[in-house]
Parts: C-alpha cells; structure tokens; sequence
C-alpha cells in the first residue's frame, strides 16, 4: 500500500530569480525567515492573488516550501519602500541595494524603467519540505 500524495503535489510550482546559484540563495532566505516578499515585472502578469499557496523548488526543480500569499500590490519600481525592500530580505535588506540588484534583474530578463510597476508580493512559509 503506498501513502497518498502530499497536499502540496497539485500545487503550482515555480523558483526564485533567473538562475540555479539565485533560486538556491533566495529559497535559503526563505526557509530562514529572512525573505517573506517577492516582486516581478507587471508584463509577466498576475502570477498569484491572495491566499494562494504554491510551491518554491531549489534549482533543481525539488519541492522545499508551501507559500501562501498573503498581500498583492501594484507598485511603481521607484515607488518600492525600505520596508518592502527588508521584507525580500536580499543582500544587506536595504532600499539602495535592493534598487541597485532589481535593477540589474530586470535589465537582464525583458528590460528595466524606474517608472516601471511590480506585483509587490509578501508570503507566508506555510511548510518546509524535506528533501528524500
């Protein structure tokens, strides 16, 4: 007889940043507390709503934590606060560094304007997932 599928195996699934070293760096904030915001570009569209929970993988697509969203905000790029900033919980957790690494995020994957909106996302870990 074998188990039943975890309740997060239906979930969607998806990893931080736009490289393997950064989905591993950003999922460990996560798993230590330290990251409970994320943003992305507005012409990626709405990738979530409130009280969704997905799935954040490490870079090798393995399942690590169950998130819930738990607030979605439109927000001009120049428009981002330090509290927001802390909340992803990046670098040194302040307004400059964070400006300065999105930045270069953005110009990397489809362009960068100051003025430009961002899906301002904070979570909750709702599960660690173990690695077998």
């Amino acid at each position: 007889m074998t188990d039943a599928a975890p309740y997060w195996s239906d979930l969607e699934r998806f990893r931080f940043g736009d490289g393997p070293e950064t989905a591993d760096t950003l999922l460990a904030l996560v798993l230590s507390g330290d990251k409970t915001a994320t943003c992305w570009s507005v012409r990626e569209g709405q990738l979530t709503v409130i009280g969704k929970r997905m799935v954040a993988c490490d870079s090798q697509d393995r399942p690590r934590a169950v998130l819930e969203t738990v607030s979605l905000e439109i927000t001009p790029f120049d428009q981002v606060t330090e509290a927001f900033a802390a909340k992803e919980g990046e670098d040194n957790k302040t307004l400059a560094s964070w400006r300065s690494e999105h930045q270069a995020y953005f110009e990397r994957n489809g362009g960068f304007d100051p003025a430009m909106p961002l899906w301002c996302e904070t979570f909750s870990l709702i599960t660690e997932i173990a690695i077998p």
